[in-house]
């Protein structure tokens, strides 16, 4: 995680230069920057509403007598990553905030005459566990990209993960010091990659051909299409590419699509998935 250029003291760590003010920034001409190192933020699956979104200040109410707002964690999640495990189990009316935050970047709340917006734009990264209980479909919509993660069905690998956990919980310092070069050359690949973003070229046939697949496949909406080429065109600024190729567009189908599809057509036998090849050859 990087850090930032903020405005100094604020609690939702607006950007110096932003366009999405909180009331305090937006009022104040004379802000001082500061800098901010970016996080992430984790929601529990206990959070309340009211912790989530913000509420009144009690502690000012009843000493001050005035009605101030106090933040939330989706404040503390503006410009962060935001993190939730086990969504499906979180309480549906708190699902329905991420859903609005993350769609709108912004957070608004009413509470006991307190009227309070700010900016809650956030990179959300969510886990679940399918026997526990299933997703909402439109919370499954608006999650761009989905990975599955496994045990490891070998041996070797298996006692690699093992050994790397006890080398962690043995010594977080050292384990976090010998990995640093590693962590410190992806950092590097995707901060390049980040500045190499807007000037990957998608053509026309990407277009098309994201069209297609997703029209073969019936799936509502169009925010998948967006997906798709979004995720071709950062996996080719990611290599190092100005231009996006279909093998880009076809690995972004991978992570965008499965969990959007209804039903699976052009799937294979034994429960193996969805043959991409297949689609992508229509």
């Amino acid at each position: 995680m990087d850090e930032v250029e903020v405005t100094e003291g604020c609690s939702f760590h607006c950007r110096i230069d932003g366009e999405m003010l909180c009331d305090e920034c937006r009022t104040n001409p004379g802000r001082h920057a500061g800098y901010y190192q970016r996080q992430v933020v984790e929601l529990p699956v206990s959070a309340t509403e009211d912790g989530v979104v913000g509420t009144l200040n009690l502690e000012r109410a009843m000493k001050e007598g005035v009605k101030a707002f106090e933040p939330g964690l989706l404040a503390q999640a503006n410009g962060n990553i935001l993190y939730v495990d086990e969504i499906n189990l979180l309480e549906d009316q708190i699902v329905d905030v991420l859903l609005d935050s993350a769609a709108m970047g912004l957070n608004t709340v009413v509470r006991e005459g307190v009227s309070y917006s700010h900016s809650a734009r956030f990179i959300l990264i969510i886990t679940m566990n399918q026997e526990e209980g299933e997703l909402w479909p439109q919370l499954l919509d608006r999650c761009g990209l989905m990975v599955e993660v496994h045990g490891e069905p070998e041996a070797e690998p298996c006692k690699e993960v093992v050994r790397r956990r006890l080398a962690f919980e043995t010594g977080h310092a050292a384990f976090c010091a010998f990995y640093a070069p590693e962590q410190e050359k992806l950092r590097r690949r995707i901060t390049a990659a980040q500045n190499r973003l807007s000037q990957v070229v998608l053509s026309e046939a990407l277009f098309d051909k994201a069209a297609r697949v997703c029209t073969a496949l019936q799936v509502d909406g169009h925010r998948v299409d967006i997906s798709i080429l979004k995720t071709a065109r950062a996996l080719a600024a990611l290599d190092g590419r100005q231009e996006a190729v279909e093998g880009d567009l076809q690995q972004a189908a991978e992570l965008d699509l499965p969990h959007r599809l209804r039903r699976a057509p052009f799937e294979q036998g034994g429960g193996a998935g969805i043959n991409w090849e297949e689609v992508f050859h229509l």
